[in-house]
């Protein structure tokens, strides 16, 4: 199954994703407001799949599927993570690790599972010689915000974007 991390006495699994759990990741992006405003919808998985193939092949990208096993003991993928490697020549020559498409599904929250995938995160950054994690969340996700504090993050920056036109859809 690929398990990367048992976490919270067994209660919870980090494994890598595979293809046959874009369902299930897709749902947890499109059952997000935002994410939904953005076109992620689980109607047509194509595109998905795409970037799932692009994400896994290379090294420096590790998509995440977070299991609990307290309702179904073969495992529920209630939450979901993209950690990715950059080398980077600012602070001289730091590794950063960015947290991209961080997800727990609604009902799960509140329970400690964020902070326990995000917390993996950060600990597997560091393992792979990152001296930083680094994040974006969209600026109306005020609860995000507080969650991520708490987790000691600070918002050092101002992020912009510019949708870009690609195969006739618009991607920010």
């Amino acid at each position: 199954m690929d398990v990367l991390a048992t976490l919270r006495a067994g209660e919870l699994t980090v494994r890598r994703a595979r293809v046959e759990d874009l369902p299930a990741l897709v749902a947890l992006l499109a059952a997000d407001p935002v994410s939904a405003g953005r076109g992620d919808a689980v109607e047509d998985l194509a595109p998905y799949a795409a970037a799932f193939a692009e994400i896994d092949a290379d090294p420096a990208h590790l998509l995440v599927c977070l299991d609990t096993t307290a309702e179904d003991p073969a495992g529920t993928t209630v939450g979901t993570l993209q950690l990715s490697v950059l080398p980077n020549l600012g602070r001289r020559g730091t590794r950063r690790a960015q947290l991209e498409s961080v997800h727990v599904a609604a009902a799960c929250r509140g329970r400690g599972y964020g902070a326990a995938l995000v917390g993996w995160a950060v600990a597997e950054a560091r393992r792979r010689g990152c001296g930083l994690v680094q994040l974006t969340s969209d600026v109306s996700r005020v609860d995000a915000h507080r969650f991520y504090e708490r987790l000691g993050f600070t918002a050092t920056h101002r992020g912009f974007k510019v949708g870009l036109q690609v195969g006739g859809s618009s991607r920010a």
